[in-house]
């Protein structure tokens, strides 16, 4: 364990341009109106009533690489993602990914043009970016099929013949979204409200401007909760049996001057033997065996924070949870996620998508 003041800084909403179009006109004008001051106060208009769902599908483990790409796959986990939440698109079309990847690499050029796009000064002018369609990610009837977006460069000082280097990499999906949003929507939106993005963050932002100019659409933070962290804790350690997690991770933030960071870890066998225990619980109250809830989770982080107490009397209660991981990834309360193994990123997505349809402003 170890004292240090934490300092936290508050990025301030994405200035918005838009060009507007007649179609949907009202429909969309709703949308921003509610992004404004709803985003201030943490807020979801016409959402206020949702909540993360009570109840989950235990994970079960299953090769992915029979529906997905594997090359496209690799892309996907081991790498650390900021999370944002986007609104649908409009008039975004999948058969249109190659126009997508000339204007955006026009756009970005003329951004760097205006001295804009510092990132990519070096790049001799071989930029290039590339829309590519992941198939077999869609769990739904209604789930768009997801989208991956790299920017290529070649370094400052690079051979002439050397190729070029993936600088900033992004994908939208929706895993298995709410059915009733996504049926209402307007034929010619796509809804993909999960962003994830790596790379430099100037990039980010041109990203999202020029999706924002083309779509219409709105980007925000995804900060993972409390809850959500939870969640995962619960649904990666059930995952033990069919892959062994090693370890179980948390870091909490306990109110003192300065705030305590506290680091916790549990092996992984006796995650499992606590979880289990929660689990017999659970079907000797004949309930589901093939699905979690709530309850479940709850009683697990309680016997979790009982045993830190038992050892160090400190009340893990009293703080909050701030980062989890363990052999099949990690997540932090400041919207960074990272999937270490792909048997179980479905389970992981689902999740993912949820909270960013619930923090959407609409």
């Amino acid at each position: 364990m170890e004292r240090r003041r934490s300092s936290v800084t508050r990025t301030p909403l994405n200035s918005i341009r838009v060009q507007r179009r007649s179609k949907s006109k009202s429909y969309r004008q709703s949308l921003r109106s509610c992004l404004g001051a709803a985003s201030r106060l943490g807020l979801t208009p016409a959402l206020t009533a949702r909540r993360l769902n009570t109840s989950r599908r235990a994970p079960k483990s299953h090769n992915i690489t029979e529906k997905v790409n594997p090359e496209q796959l690799a892309l996907l986990v081991k790498t650390e993602w900021q999370l944002s939440y986007v609104t649908p698109l409009y008039q975004f079309r999948h058969t249109q990914l190659k126009s997508y990847s000339r204007q955006l690499s026009a756009f970005i050029a003329a951004e760097k043009q205006q001295g804009l796009a510092v990132e990519v000064e070096g790049s001799h002018g071989s930029l290039r970016v590339s829309f590519l369609v992941v198939q077999g990610m869609a769990e739904a009837q209604d789930d768009a099929e997801t989208v991956l977006i790299q920017i290529h460069s070649k370094p400052l000082f690079s051979r002439q013949d050397e190729p070029l280097k993936a600088i900033w990499s992004g994908w939208l999906t929706c895993i298995n979204g709410s059915p009733d949003y996504l049926r209402s929507l307007p034929k010619d939106f796509t809804c993909m409200p999960l962003f994830c993005s790596s790379g430099a963050e100037g990039l980010t932002a041109l990203v999202k401007s020029w999706f924002q100019q083309t779509f219409d659409c709105c980007f925000g933070s995804l900060e993972i909760s409390h809850t959500s962290l939870q969640w995962l804790l619960a649904l990666w350690t059930n995952c033990h049996s069919e892959s062994a997690i090693q370890y179980l991770k948390m870091v909490w933030t306990l109110p003192a001057v300065p705030p305590l960071k506290v680091t916790y870890t549990v092996n992984g066998p006796d995650a499992w033997e606590l979880w289990s225990s929660v689990r017999k619980d659970r079907q000797e109250e004949e309930e589901e065996e093939n699905s979690i809830g709530i309850e479940e989770v709850m009683r697990f982080m309680q016997g979790l924070k009982s045993h830190f107490y038992r050892h160090f009397r400190l009340d893990l209660s009293a703080g909050s949870l701030e980062q989890v991981s363990t052999a099949l990834g990690s997540a932090k309360t400041s919207g960074r996620i990272k999937i270490s193994n792909s048997k179980y990123m479905i389970t992981t997505l689902m999740l993912l998508t949820e909270c960013a349809l619930l923090k959407m402003p609409i």
